[in-house]
């Protein structure tokens, strides 16, 4: 039985580093997180997003 890998390099992880194997394969995972190198997707917002807010006096001429 394999146990858990390393998400950035694939080599067993370390107990004490979970859920990497070295403090360079975790420094490297948080570098990409600080760089935008990871992203969580977002939707898209609706095309008539550009209405005014209901009730909202100050966008209207």
């Amino acid at each position: 039985m394999k146990g858990p890998t390393c998400p950035v390099c694939g080599k067993p992880m370390d107990v004490k580093l979970k859920p990497f194997c070295s403090r360079r394969c975790a420094d490297l995972d948080l570098n990409r997180w600080l760089s935008e190198g990871y992203a969580i997707p977002a939707e898209e917002p609706p095309a008539n997003d550009a209405d005014p807010v209901p009730g909202d006096e100050s966008l209207r001429d």
